[in-house]
């Protein structure tokens, strides 16, 4: 029910990334796909599906027994007191879709893109790919979600009470003010619960965006907020055991419900702060320093030939180019990895390497986010950096940014094999 600011994220339907061989592949989104409003995709997952039978088969007996004469509205209703369970639950969860929209939209006004919209059993995740440059605008992107939330509970609570709603009613009126009802109360609900103070709630957004303010640092507001979120996760636990303890027996509902509670915010504020560390070593990140040193050969070249040739000079990069010099191709690793060895030299480079679109050329200045957003806007195992000038530096591999986003060494190149004899 908050937003994920800056966070990493799978590709949604539709979506080319990269795949063995330089090749691309199509990866399916998070579940059903509703729509693109404000131009973000929505998703509803899987999961959220189960959740609503739950919720359906739990609320449905509080409408009342349909076979007690003395219960006049679950009489009327008989089996429809289900749909009327299952409207509750829809009502709430597009509280949620309004709630992540309110996130989403405001995140793009202010020039921040938004990945998609996903609504799961939890609730729901706006997945913002890039973190918010100032306090100001983490505040308003956190709080508009609850803030839009209230407002719709504060209309729904006011049309409720124009309308009549007592028992001389009909039963159209009832069912009408019984939805009226849920759609203000599960719209207050989901502005009260995002207004606690701890990560991954946007209450928790809001701390961290009031410690960054203070302190000037974005990552002391994260911790804070973390752990506020790890607090709150423990209160919840207590107090929601607290209000299902009856008689001095604790509900298996009710506990069952407390430790999922607790284990969701922990768990989110524990992510919350793995992401902020993470994103700490984005400003370091140089397409320079990563590069790695690259030969050129023409494409028609056994395979072998082009890996001896790399090993003699201690090159990890392998760049094909036509008769005028001019780059045309990449060799891709995973390939070479695949070939095995006694087919290398009946193997040409070119048969193990991806064409070179212009967008996988990279400037060799670029560092940080900007490199980033290169790298994202055109998905592939290996770039072509060059200078300025356009001059040839070497090879990018994506597995190398990765390693260096997560602080891991990166991984052995691919082992040149000499021609055999």
């Amino acid at each position: 029910m908050a937003e994920d600011e800056g966070g990493q994220s799978t590709g949604e339907s539709g979506e080319n990334e990269p795949g063995k061989g330089g090749a691309s592949r199509v990866v399916r989104g998070p579940g059903l796909r509703l729509g693109r409003p404000f131009g973000i995709p929505l998703y509803v997952s899987p999961s959220w599906f189960v959740v609503a039978a739950f919720i359906t088969v739990l609320l449905a007996p509080q409408s009342g027994d349909a076979t007690d004469p003395s219960n006049d509205f679950g009489n009327e209703l008989g089996g429809w007191r289900y749909v009327l369970s299952l409207a509750y639950a829809v009502f709430l969860y597009g509280s949620v879709v309004v709630h992540e929209l309110a996130h989403s939209a405001l995140a793009k006004r202010l020039g921040l893109p938004v990945r998609r919209i996903v609504i799961h059993f939890l609730g729901g995740v706006s997945e913002i790919e890039k973190e918010s440059d100032s306090p100001g605008k983490a505040f308003w992107i956190a709080f508009v979600g609850p803030l839009t939330s209230a407002a719709l509970a504060g209309i729904g609570f006011a049309v409720y009470q124009v309308i009549p709603h007592d028992d001389s009613v009909s039963l159209g009126q009832k069912v009408a003010a019984t939805l009226i009802f849920g759609f203000w109360a599960s719209n207050l609900l989901v502005a009260i619960f995002n207004m606690l103070p701890g990560l991954p709630l946007d209450g928790g957004q809001l701390l961290r965006a009031a410690v960054w303010k203070a302190t000037g640092r974005p990552m002391a507001g994260t911790v804070a907020a973390a752990w506020a979120g790890r607090v709150l996760a423990i209160a919840v636990f207590i107090v929601m055991n607290l209000i299902y303890v009856h008689d001095g027996t604790i509900q298996p509902f009710g506990l069952g419900l407390a430790v999922f509670m607790a284990m969701f915010i922990w768990y989110g504020a524990t992510q919350a702060l793995v992401v902020a560390k993470l994103r700490e070593r984005i400003p370091g990140l140089s397409a320079r320093k990563m590069t790695r040193r690259a030969i050129s050969v023409d494409a028609r070249i056994p395979l072998a030939e082009a890996l001896r040739r790399a090993h003699e000079v201690n090159a990890r990069g392998i760049v094909l180019v036509d008769g005028n010099e001019r780059p045309t191709g990449l060799v891709n690793e995973a390939q070479v990895i695949a070939t095995p060895e006694q087919r290398r030299p009946w193997v040409e480079a070119g048969d193990v390497a991806h064409p070179l679109d212009p967008g996988l050329i990279v400037k060799a200045d670029l560092m940080g986010e900007e490199l980033l957003d290169v790298l994202r806007a055109n998905p592939a195992p290996e770039y072509l950096v060059i200078e300025t000038s356009g001059e040839i530096v070497g090879v990018l591999a994506a597995s190398d940014v990765q390693a260096a986003f997560l602080g891991k060494p990166p991984g052995p190149p691919p082992t040149p094999r000499k021609m055999p004899v």
